[in-house]
């Protein structure tokens, strides 16, 4: 558009500059013609006459000029006025409106032109004696008001067809653009739920290139999909299968253990076998919980109004003798119905209580697990009328932050959570959680001074 308002611009000037120069060329045409004339007369009166006398040939040259303006003067070389003609009538003591350079310069041999506001063409041209002297000026009056009706009409008619121009190509970009954003949208919209394994058929009815990108996002998601499904019937199945085998095992290692008095050293190796079997059955039985949300929907989960007061305090009470054991105090501040009164207020969400125990008890066992002694781990509840916001901040050995995005990820554990044993599928486990009940989990941490985690949850 500005663009075609620079060319708009520019065409309105070409045409008050060429239209004026077609004017200007019948002037001087008109003004050729006129001297002409008045050369004639000059001729005509030195051949009968013999002497020229002024007087009689102003006379005889506005009788035959008088017609071709408004008005038609002759002035002699020292500029003085010497006849005058108004609409075809001589008039002898006029007295009008003289532009002194228009009558200097054609003196000086050339066309002389001037316009008024009020639309009047004032052109001036030499006129020579038999000695090629310029003895006289002729000038006449135009009245061109009509060119500039004209121009008026144009513009109009010019401004009208560019209005009429943008209108249309405003409507035909936007379509344009429609068109070709809506299946970059669909295509994009497409990408974010592969992103969160929602795979979904993907179609464009086109056969340019964004159909054939329909077509293989289309093709890969369903090669996705089927992948991980696989997987996780795999990794459902062979967790399944190692229950029985490992519940034998911790059996017979629990045994051991209690059997053998007299080897410190066989000792030592049986419990480190109950200690091994104990850690592979809580990993099952993580693997088997992550199986179990990834088969269920949302609709599945049995949810009920829960307070949550009274959830995260539960939590509290049953984690306070493994952090004590530590050297850890676990310090639960309970949500407030405002700054002024300090009274305890009914927090509830809609959650399975189980599940988001579970949740809240797996990240409170982080935070000891990766806790020095003496520290503190603070449990905060607040909330907003729309939301509920649980936060456990530890004063353990941290996260780096390149590696934040990732510990929520399957088996993925930090570089430095080796102080600790662990699966790796404890974060990821809570974010299933939290997720299932339309909330989400955020993390902070800097390495040395702690981690803070927190659950946003909508208000029941």
């Amino acid at each position: 558009m500005l663009s075609f308002g620079i060319i708009i611009f520019a065409v309105n000037k070409a045409i008050d500059y060429y239209s004026f120069i077609t004017i200007e060329k019948q002037m001087m045409e008109k003004a050729d013609l006129s001297e002409l004339s008045f050369r004639e007369v000059l001729a005509q009166h030195r051949s009968s006459t013999g002497e020229p006398q002024t007087e009689e040939i102003v006379r005889l040259a506005l009788e035959k000029l008088k017609a071709s303006g408004k008005e038609v003067r002759i002035y002699d070389s020292s500029k003085q006025l010497l006849g005058l003609a108004v609409d075809g009538i001589i008039v002898n003591d006029g007295k009008p409106l003289i532009f002194d350079k228009n009558i200097e310069k054609a003196l000086s041999g050339s066309y002389a032109y001037t316009v008024t506001e009020d639309h009047l063409l004032y052109f001036a041209t030499p006129i020579q004696n038999q000695y090629y002297e310029n003895a006289y000026v002729y000038e006449f009056v135009e009245d061109i008001s009509y060119f500039y009706a004209i121009m008026d009409q144009i513009r109009n008619i010019l401004f009208a067809g560019a209005g009429g121009f943008i209108v249309l190509i405003t409507l035909s970009s936007l379509w344009i653009a429609r068109n070709t954003t809506k299946p970059i949208k669909l295509l994009l919209g497409a990408a974010q739920s592969f992103s969160r394994q929602e795979f979904g058929r993907v179609h464009l009815n086109r056969k340019d290139e964004l159909g054939m990108l329909a077509d293989g996002l289309d093709s890969m998601g369903r090669q996705l999909h089927d992948y991980i499904q696989y997987q996780k019937q795999f990794v459902s199945n062979v967790s399944h299968e190692l229950k029985t085998p490992l519940a034998a095992i911790r059996g017979f290692s629990q045994y051991l253990v209690e059997g053998e008095n007299e080897n410190e050293e066989l000792q030592k190796i049986y419990a480190h076998l109950l200690q091994e079997s104990d850690r592979l059955t809580r990993l099952i039985n993580e693997l088997l919980l992550l199986s179990r949300f990834d088969k269920a929907g949302s609709s599945e989960l049995e949810v009920e109004k829960t307070e949550m007061n009274e959830l995260i305090q539960q939590v509290a009470m049953n984690m306070e003798a493994k952090a004590k054991d530590k050297g850890i105090e676990i310090m639960f501040r309970e949500a407030e119905s405002g700054p002024e009164d300090k009274l305890l207020t009914k927090v509830h969400v809609n959650v399975n209580p189980m599940l988001m125990t579970h949740a809240i008890d797996n990240l409170v066992d982080n935070a000891i697990k990766y806790s020095g002694s003496p520290s503190l781990i603070e449990l905060k509840l607040t909330h907003t009328p729309s939301e509920v916001v649980i936060q456990i901040r530890d004063q353990g050995i941290g996260i780096a932050s390149d590696e934040l995005e990732r510990v929520q990820e399957r088996f993925y554990r930090a570089k430095n959570a080796s102080t600790a044993n662990g699966s790796g599928l404890g974060l990821s486990i809570c974010k299933e959680i939290v997720e299932r009940f339309n909330g989400y989990i955020d993390m902070e941490s800097q390495i040395g001074e702690g981690t803070t985690v927190t659950i946003v949850l909508p208000r029941a």
